[in-house]
């Protein structure tokens, strides 16, 4: 019952995922990696990884996101853990399965995360194109065959190295979520959350006809989100997904200053369901506190779709 989450989203009912993994990790006392960030706690701190991912599902998460955002060979490696890519991301996904299997009531998916960011998220470490390419399917692969029942790709937040990596997302005929990084400019501009001079509808025009199974709005300022829903709806007819971020990061630490408290969460989501968006969690700064209150608040949500 795994793929309950498409046929929520088919249904055109709301889903909710977890929160933050890597923030929540740092929150819980694991230190963050100055390279692959929380890409190495599985392997370090996996008891950590283990708890955090059942306090979401206890929470109300119906999907959880493996702790694979900083686990890529392009992280991994320069972070002196090359010979445990393997190890990282089998280990990711039976950690996931473990606290699904000791704490889930109801069908809880699991989700592969992978992203495209650099060592260090230093833009000059990028491994070249090729070995760049071959180190996303690497982890796709693992993922896939570990068995994760979808890829979330996340932080896309260009259109080059972003492309590779859904490349290999979709390499592996799982289904695949997108999911979009942005900000707001002080004149009003969607632009990429890491690179002000590329606009929301760049990355979504380069990506979007590649053939994801959902676009998400993740890891994003919330004053951004309203206009990144309508950039999306213009060029997306399927479902549409907003986890945010709140809070702010100073490498390699997240900063949790002037959170979003849980109940102020649930009212911007009532309006992003409202807009059409029919998967709803959080990013960095978030918790279990704000998936239970998205929970708690699931007639409302329901009742935005309806309306």
């Amino acid at each position: 019952m795994e793929n309950a989450w498409k046929e929520t989203l088919d249904g055109g009912d709301v889903l909710l995922i977890d929160g933050g993994m890597g923030t929540e990790l740092q929150r819980r006392g694991v230190p963050m990696d100055k390279i692959a960030w929380s890409g190495a706690a599985v392997l370090t701190n996996p008891d950590a990884v283990r708890e955090t991912h059942e306090d979401y599902i206890r929470a109300g998460a119906k999907v959880i996101i493996t702790n694979t955002f900083g686990s890529t060979r392009q992280m991994l490696e320069p972070a002196g853990y090359g010979d445990q890519i393997e190890a990282v991301h089998r280990g990711a996904v039976e950690l996931a399965r473990q606290a699904r299997d000791n704490a889930a009531e109801r069908a809880v998916a699991i989700a592969g995360s992978i992203s495209s960011e650099p060592p260090g998220f230093d833009r000059d470490g990028f491994l070249s194109p090729d070995k760049e390419l071959d180190a996303y399917r690497e982890a796709a692969g693992l993922l896939a065959d570990a068995g994760v029942d979808l890829i979330a790709l996340e932080m896309m937040v260009e259109t080059t190295h972003a492309a590779r990596a859904m490349q290999a997302a979709l390499e592996t005929g799982l289904p695949v979520w997108l999911g979009v990084g942005c900000r707001k400019t002080a004149d009003g501009k969607i632009v990429s959350f890491d690179h002000a001079d590329l606009e929301l509808a760049a990355v979504l025009d380069a990506l979007i006809p590649m053939g994801p199974t959902v676009v998400n709005i993740m890891h994003s300022e919330i004053g951004a989100i309203p206009e990144a829903i309508e950039l999306v709806r213009k060029r997306w007819s399927g479902p549409i997904g907003v986890y945010p971020e709140s809070g702010y990061f100073t490498k390699p630490n997240w900063n949790f200053v002037d959170v979003i408290p849980p109940a102020d969460l649930v009212a911007e989501a009532i309006g992003w369901v409202a807009a059409g968006v029919r998967l709803i969690g959080g990013c960095c700064g978030t918790s279990p506190d704000h998936i239970e209150a998205l929970r708690t608040a699931m007639p409302e949500l329901e009742a935005a779709r309806s309306a």
